[in-house]
């Protein structure tokens, strides 16, 4: 069976873009909410939950808009994960949209973890 790709948005209103560009893409910044350690290296990002360890490759990136990653070892060759900032239109508010990969009857859990480490992420931003 294929992963399907679903979409997340968040609205982060009151964020600083740059802020949090720093959290979506640096080892520091991910460290801080997306995995209890992260190791960059070159493109290639390690990513450290509960003493184990899990090796992404950088596939795309563009500053201050988007970076995708896919998990080294992912049998599913078409799927990766990414974090990309848009404007909302409407209000003028800084968005993140996660495009991510699940199997469908893992699809609520994945977005249920997606949302408990968001939360985590606009604490750290203090908002």
């Amino acid at each position: 069976m294929k992963k399907e790709k679903f979409n997340i948005e968040y609205v982060f209103d009151k964020a600083s873009r740059k802020n949090l560009w720093n959290h979506l893409t640096t080892s520091s910044g991910l460290s801080e909410w997306f995995a209890e350690d992260v190791i960059s290296k070159g493109d290639t990002f390690e990513f450290i939950w509960n003493n184990q360890m899990l090796e992404a490759e950088r596939l795309a990136f563009t500053q201050d808009s988007f970076i995708r990653f896919r998990w080294i070892g992912e049998e599913d060759g078409e799927a990766y994960f990414e974090f990309r900032l848009n404007t909302s239109e409407l209000t003028g508010a800084l968005l993140l949209e996660i495009i991510d990969f699940a199997y469908p009857e893992e699809k609520e859990d994945a977005i249920s973890l997606w949302d408990s480490q968001v939360k985590v992420l606009f604490r750290k931003l203090g908002l």
